[in-house]
């Protein structure tokens, strides 16, 4: 299985809501799910996203 990742790094004044917010629009939106979340010393959060790449084959009847 192969993945597709998305990297975002979000300021410490948004809220936890507003973050919250921007995951599940990417998630609904875009098929994205939460690979990791760490929240460093500065506030800083560090978002990893990850999402199936759907690879179409060829098929051919005969």
């Amino acid at each position: 299985m192969e993945w597709e990742f998305d990297t975002l790094t979000l300021p410490r004044d948004f809220s936890r809501n507003v973050v919250t917010r921007m995951l599940v629009e990417r998630a609904e939106v875009g098929g994205w799910e939460l690979d990791r979340l760490r929240i460093g010393n500065d506030g800083v959060r560090r978002v990893v996203l990850r999402r199936k790449i759907i690879r179409a084959r060829l098929t051919l009847f005969g």
